[in-house]
């Protein structure tokens, strides 16, 4: 069944992202002033699916969410239909309004400081994964941790979003998650039930160290041994096929029988970058994209690598993703770090 699969399915967050360039971040009860501002998509699937359409994904691409009754749903919709992308999972509610991220970004330092609404997001819940109809061979879950209703355990310690992963093994979906950063210590009670549901695992060296229990970075400096550690322990507490772990200076992918590689990040010149808000999932279409097409995991991270390097020509999520060929030289025009780990 799985191998007449094709595409890619994503479910989560759904948003929009209002990226505001300031001349300073401001104490409390003072002035900042906004030099630019923009509309971008935002939210896990959302800047995904844009992504890989913008790549020239040559495979079906649909998303599953739920949005509020206004004209910002209304967006949504259209842009992804501009891109290809099948809507008809993205489903409607008069309870909240479509969720959105205020992005304060210091034109200076690049610094970024996010103010969220949940909106629809916080009321998407198992009802709305209709997968049985679905012929997709990846089904993409983000960000657990920012799903209220799927995040809740149950009274036998499983969550929603456990649940969801487990139908969509069970229909022979190839399944892949990213959660989001944060400092609480929910880690372990909401991201650990899904992981022995997970084929795919894409998360940077923060959330890799918080789900394992491993630090990854001490003072500022990456810890090589911690990244390999907290995929090791990853893998054992049930991630199937792939940890991906991507981080400024490149990524790591290990895997249970023991393969570990590693790529250096893009050297791009400071004076390119305008935002890396999308960074991170820029770098999970470009890993799911060769995953998807069978590519082996080295090349697959190496478009990963360089598919982020690209989202940090705009401020935006997706608005400097170039196709895969023009990705990769990019790349290979500016140099891959070395000896990152």
């Amino acid at each position: 069944m799985e191998n007449h699969r094709s595409g890619i399915l994503a479910a989560g967050n759904w948003l929009l992202d209002h990226v505001k360039i300031i001349d300073q971040y401001p104490e409390q009860e003072s002035l900042a002033i906004i030099q630019e501002e923009s509309l971008g998509n935002g939210g896990g699937p959302y800047n995904l699916l844009k992504d890989l359409a913008r790549l020239k994904a040559p495979f079906s691409l649909a998303g599953i969410g739920l949005l509020g009754d206004d004209s910002e749903g209304k967006f949504i919709r259209a842009d992804c239909r501009t891109h290809g992308i099948d809507v008809s999972g993205l489903k409607t509610t008069d309870r909240a309004p479509t969720s959105y991220t205020d992005v304060m970004t210091v034109r200076s330092t690049g610094k970024r400081t996010f103010f969220h609404q949940k909106g629809a997001n916080a009321f998407l819940d198992e009802s709305h994964f209709e997968l049985e109809k679905k012929t997709a061979r990846i089904f993409y879950l983000g960000y657990v941790l920012l799903l209220d209703t799927l995040d809740v355990p149950g009274s036998d310690g499983r969550t929603g979003a456990a649940r969801v992963l487990q139908k969509a093994t069970a229909l022979g979906f190839q399944t892949a998650v990213d959660v989001v950063s944060e400092t609480s210590d929910r880690f372990q009670s909401v991201v650990g039930p899904v992981l022995p549901w997970v084929d795919f695992l894409i998360v940077n060296e923060f959330e890799a160290g918080k789900i394992a229990g491993v630090p990854t970075r001490v003072n500022g400096k990456l810890k090589p041994e911690g990244l390999r550690e907290a995929a090791r322990v990853l893998l054992n507490r049930g991630v199937r096929r792939w940890v991906a772990i991507h981080f400024p200076e490149g990524a790591l992918a290990a895997n249970s029988k023991g393969q570990v590689i590693v790529q250096g990040s893009v050297r791009v010149p400071s004076e390119k970058i305008k935002g890396a808000a999308g960074a991170g999932d820029a770098f999970a279409a470009g890993f799911l994209y060769g995953m998807h097409e069978q590519w082996d995991i080295q090349a697959s991270v190496r478009l990963g690598v360089s598919v982020a390097a690209v989202s940090l020509f705009d401020s935006t999520c997706s608005g400097s993703i170039l196709p895969v060929d023009e990705c990769l030289k990019t790349g290979e025009r500016f140099g891959f770090r070395e000896n990152v780990i």
